[in-house]
């Protein structure tokens, strides 16, 4: 069984900073691309940030110069580093990836995700 489990969310106040964790666990043998998705109340989810095995990022406007995805030294880790926050970053994150496992079969996996809330 391959999951992902997320760490590093909570309260922080406008203009501070968070890292956010995740790690997958089970039969992986490959991950070619690992990410942040974010949903706030009455939004749709959306891509906050993902990277590829070969490092390629992606960000959206929103968010592009202030968070930063980055795997882990660990295989099949990722961190999101997220500064300059603002109130509107305030959602849940999860994190996301595509595996191969050991059966050589594909999936795209979800964390159950963690609460990012920025206030004063």
């Amino acid at each position: 069984q391959v999951r992902l489990v997320e760490s590093g969310g909570g309260l922080v106040q406008p203009g501070g900073s968070l890292r956010l964790s995740c790690a997958a666990s089970g039969s992986i043998v490959y991950s070619p691309v690992m990410g942040w998705y974010r949903q706030a109340p009455g939004k749709q989810r959306e891509l906050v940030a993902s990277i590829t095995s070969g490092g390629n990022t992606n960000y959206p406007d929103s968010v592009k110069g202030r968070f930063t995805i980055a795997r882990g030294s660990a295989e099949n880790t990722v961190s999101l580093q997220m500064n300059s926050l603002k109130p509107e970053d305030t959602a849940v994150y999860y994190c996301n990836a595509d595996v191969i496992v050991h059966t050589l079969r594909q999936y795209n996996i979800w964390g159950q995700g963690t609460q990012v809330t920025v206030s004063s």
